[in-house]
């Protein structure tokens, strides 16, 4: 069986569950609070298992053919899902420039806005930087416009988009996408201005897999 560390509102945690719901893969879920306790990520006991202190963590099962091992970061989580867990669906297509295409889409938000608007940073942003809360609102909508700017034109702009930011099945990059998306109307940044990002991500919430990973269907759901 494997075991997710996870917080329902993490939006790297998030992915992982899309996935995962993709695959059809049972696991146990762990909740570790980035907020209650001075944020439980900080413990001794969940730093052994990720030094970096954040979610997600995968514990893979024992039973498989390369043993048990803890991994780290969302990314790599996928792709390992997806190559020890190969049955379909695909979250990477199975052309050398579709999955060049589907990566860089999973990257502009895992690698170029996400680390921008995560807890970490806003945190640092008050609490040692000084900024007002309208300071901090106005950094974290500032990367979302730049970031979603650009994806909405790589989407609107590529004959490779379908239905989904790939084709007509998801990926890796719709399992990135939509969280992204969750997090920016959260914190109230409007995404109205991108009209192929809201039709994707509406196609993508029809689906057991995104409905199921949602913040607000996790048992540790505030």
């Amino acid at each position: 069986m494997l075991t997710l560390y996870t917080y329902f509102r993490s939006s790297a945690a998030y992915r992982v569950r899309i996935a995962l719901g993709l695959k059809g893969l049972p696991y146990d879920s762990h909740a570790v609070h980035l907020v209650k306790d001075g944020g439980q990520q900080h413990t001794s006991a969940y730093r052994a298992l990720n030094p970096q202190a954040l979610v997600p963590s995968l514990q893979t099962a024992t039973a498989s053919t390369d043993g048990s091992a803890t991994l780290t970061q969302s990314l790599a989580i996928m792709e390992y899902l997806e190559e020890a867990y190969p049955q379909a669906p695909a979250l990477l297509p199975a052309d050398l420039l579709g999955r060049a295409r589907v990566r860089a889409l999973a990257q502009v938000v895992a690698c170029e806005i996400h680390p921008l608007n995560n807890l970490r940073v806003l945190r640092y942003l008050t609490q040692d930087m000084g900024l007002s809360s309208q300071q901090k609102d106005a950094w974290y909508a500032h990367w979302i416009a730049l970031g979603l700017g650009a994806l909405e034109e790589m989407l609107a702009t590529s004959s490779a988009t379908g239905q989904f930011c790939h084709g007509d099945s998801p990926t890796l990059a719709d399992c990135c996408l939509v969280p992204q998306v969750f997090n920016a109307r959260r914190f109230g940044c409007p995404t109205q201005g991108y009209p192929t990002i809201e039709r994707i991500v509406a196609t993508c919430e029809q689906l057991p897999a995104f409905a199921q990973a949602a913040p607000g269907q996790q048992p540790d759901a505030e």
